[in-house]
């Protein structure tokens, strides 16, 4: 058996040192701690708030015109649309590249007038996209006989479940170049 230390064997002199190394040994592992903390979650990119037209281009026609030629442009490559108005449209559209992964974009075009006369609109386009992923649950339980003794029978389970892992805006000039080409092809089509 190992002996004890009693403090009260001590002189008082030689306590207190005691008590004092104690307590420096504590604060110094609180304050390595800190060093060892952990990291920062990493941050939202920085906006950039500039002059580019990625998401924007003046169009020759009213906001309604604009906004109508969205929502036909939407319709044509398959979006369901979920609202439309004289000044907004939004569409959405489902894709499954596998088993395992869902894609949900979504599409948000406004229209806002950009003269007195209203004969000339700017339309805003943004992309959004959300991704998904499989998250498999294995659940287990036992089922327990006791008119026949210990007997357990184990039962196993599985549930899949799709949650959210990444929201993204479509920065792609290509994506928009695109989207605002098929605009101008049902504008110029108008009756």
């Amino acid at each position: 058996m190992m002996p004890m230390i009693r403090f009260s064997h001590f002189s008082k002199p030689w306590r207190s040192r005691w008590i004092r190394a104690g307590w420096c040994g504590v604060m110094s592992v609180l304050w390595l701690s800190g060093c060892g903390s952990v990291p920062k979650p990493a941050s939202a990119r920085h906006e950039a708030f500039g002059a580019a037209e990625t998401y924007s281009r003046l169009i020759d026609a009213t906001p309604a015109q604009t906004c109508e030629a969205g929502r036909r442009a939407l319709l044509s490559q398959g979006y369901i649309v979920n609202s439309s108005s004289p000044d907004l449209v939004e569409g959405t559209k489902h894709f499954q590249p596998d088993v395992e992964s869902h894609l949900k974009m979504l599409i948000r075009v406004v229209c806002v007038p950009e003269d007195a006369q209203g004969q000339v609109s700017l339309a805003f386009v943004t992309g959004v996209q959300e991704s998904y992923g499989l998250k498999k649950a294995n659940t287990s339980a036992s089922l327990g006989l006791s008119a026949i003794g210990s007997l357990s029978i184990p039962l196993m389970s599985s549930s899949d479940s799709m949650v959210k892992i990444g929201v993204e805006t479509i920065s792609e000039e290509s994506f928009y170049d695109g989207f605002f080409s098929l605009l101008q092809q049902y504008l110029n089509e108008k009756p």
